[in-house]
């Protein structure tokens, strides 16, 4: 197998890591789907994108899917361990962009509207970057 695939797709991480990858990937799955499609009491696309614009993050509505995106279909990954460490790269930078750009200037809590929650979001997903996929997954699978 290519070398390069191997090093994404191999982990030697144990069977804990696929707790915290699945409670995430969910977590991340439930976000994404408020953006994409409206779902759990959120805005959808058209809501989210107009928001944006209204922050200044431009377009809104293309980076409502972009935001979206990375968030369901990361989150799907990392729920079956699937494609792990690429997936947690885009997480980890949408969680940066949401930090940086809307957080941050709250201060810290989440209470108000501060930026620990994607702080923690992101900092799971740098874990998953670093550490991959685990014991229980599709990326171990394919390896052997």
């Amino acid at each position: 197998m290519n070398n390069l695939i191997k090093s994404v797709l191999s982990s030697h991480a144990g069977y804990g890591i696929t707790l915290l990858r699945v409670v995430a990937g969910l977590t991340f799955a439930a976000h994404g789907a408020q953006k994409l499609f409206a779902w759990f009491g959120g805005y959808g696309l058209v809501g989210v994108g107009q928001w944006m614009e209204s922050i200044g993050i431009t377009p809104g509505y293309q980076m409502a899917l972009l935001a979206g995106s990375a968030e369901f279909f990361g989150g799907l990954a990392l729920v079956v361990g699937l494609l792990v460490r690429p997936a947690a790269l885009a997480l980890v930078v949408a969680m940066l962009v949401a930090v940086l750009t809307v957080h941050w200037v709250n201060g810290f809590f989440i209470t108000e509207n501060g930026f620990e929650y994607a702080m923690i979001l992101g900092l799971i997903s740098a874990v998953l970057l670093i550490e991959g996929a685990g014991k229980l997954s599709l990326d171990r699978r394919i390896v052997g």
